[in-house]
């Protein structure tokens, strides 16, 4: 699991060095008057705060996972009891009725 953490900080770093390069793009492209540049800038501006997000939405997700797992190891008939109970809600909820002859 440390790995994917670290995994997580290099996205999360690499997004804010895709961000900054594409601040700087930005401003030198305003400065000179090349609006493909601007545009260039503010494209990898988005797609560096696209990754960062998507790596704070990674480690939410690991630490979340971590949780359950460690709740299944530390209560294993209670998970059981759980997942048998939500098996047959989703049963009675999703399967037909036959209807009655009569």
């Amino acid at each position: 699991m440390t790995e994917l953490k670290n995994d997580a900080f290099v996205e999360k770093a690499k997004g804010a060095v895709e961000e900054g390069a594409g601040r700087l793009k930005d401003a030198a492209g305003g400065l000179t008057g090349d609006l493909g540049m601007q545009a260039e800038g503010k494209v990898d501006q988005l797609a560096g705060m696209a990754r960062q997000e998507f790596a704070e939405l990674y480690e939410e997700g690991e630490s979340r996972l971590e949780k359950a797992v460690l709740f299944v190891q530390d209560r294993p008939l209670m998970s059981v009891g759980i997942a048998a109970f939500v098996g047959m809600l989703l049963g009675l909820i999703l399967l037909p009725r036959r209807k009655a002859k009569g």
